[in-house]
């Protein structure tokens, strides 16, 4: 059975269908579906426990995220599918965010202080140290072609979890890549909840600016509106050692999807190197900040 008959055979739709492909995602594959009820977004995504991924997880939280005002609904799931509504909506890139910064700052503290409320079930952790760890792991069992450098990265994640500075728990996204930022132009939505789970706000808060590639000014702006005011040398510090651990992990994210996976279009080998390559300037922008020795 091809992908376009399994989209056809869901219970869901009104009437004919039209199919076509979404572009964008890395480990999952994603279509525009239009029947006579209007549009929509069919999203196909295995479990992956080298990932953490589980779309039950997945599903629970798409569904909480739309019931606190923040998602698409979605209209219908069953295992390996999701069908969430389409929004008519613009797919932020990185200078988007930059530039809505302050928007960002908005929903991102809205998302934080309002989720918990909405989650069901056992509460799932994202803590990129761990992550991280477990990550190297996978790739020592696997053979990685990056094995002979995994005690570099394992040391460096240590340094960085010992900068963090202690704050709340709230219920993070986890994965705040730009185009899971949509703008249908009165207002923000977030999609792509694969990773979301318990956290401090650091991890989102680096990875949004990092993954945009924010400039210093711009991202020491965002950071100050998320909080309402300017925050502390400590919270600075900590969130720059984070933006270091949001790209290591992104590139260790790579690294295990070299070994596990194979989306369509998709290089990982050339993504993992743009990510090292992008952790070394976030991290010569740390050390020259905060010492040579730093972390």
């Amino acid at each position: 059975m091809t992908t376009e008959d399994r989209i056809r055979a869901l219970p869901c739709w009104n009437g004919g269908l039209e199919i076509s492909v979404l572009k964008g995602g890395i480990s999952n594959e994603s279509f525009l579906v239009v029947d006579a009820s209007g549009k929509h977004v069919v999203r196909f995504g295995h479990d992956y426990p080298f990932h953490h991924v589980f779309r039950v997880r997945e599903l629970m939280t798409a569904r909480a995220a739309h019931a606190a005002g923040f998602a698409p609904e979605v209209r219908y799931a069953e295992p390996g599918v999701m069908v969430s509504a389409f929004l008519d909506a613009k797919t932020f890139a990185g200078e988007d965010v930059a530039r809505e910064r302050l928007r960002i700052a908005e929903i991102l503290k809205r998302f934080h202080g309002d989720m918990a409320k909405h989650v069901r079930g056992a509460g799932f952790i994202f803590w990129v140290f761990h992550i991280v760890r477990d990550y190297a792991r996978t790739l020592e069992a696997g053979n990685s072609r990056m094995i002979g450098e995994l005690p570099k990265y394992l040391a460096l994640n240590a340094e960085l979890e010992a900068i963090q500075t202690p704050l709340p728990i709230i219920f993070g996204h986890g994965d705040l890549l730009p185009s899971n930022f949509l703008d249908d132009g009165k207002r923000l939505w977030l999609i792509d909840f694969e990773y979301a789970g318990f956290n401090t706000a650091m991890f989102d808060l680096a990875g949004a600016a990092s993954n945009a590639g924010m400039s210093p000014d711009e991202s020491d702006e965002f950071l100050a509106a998320y909080f309402g005011h300017a925050p502390e040398p400590a919270i600075v510090r900590s969130y720059e050692a984070m933006k270091c651990a949001s790209l290591l992990r992104e590139a260790m994210w790579s690294m295990v999807s070299e070994l596990h996976l194979s989306a369509p279009g998709a290089d990982y080998e050339a993504y993992t190197q743009e990510n090292l390559d992008r952790l070394d300037a976030a991290l010569e922008h740390y050390r020259t900040k905060y010492g040579k020795n730093a972390p």
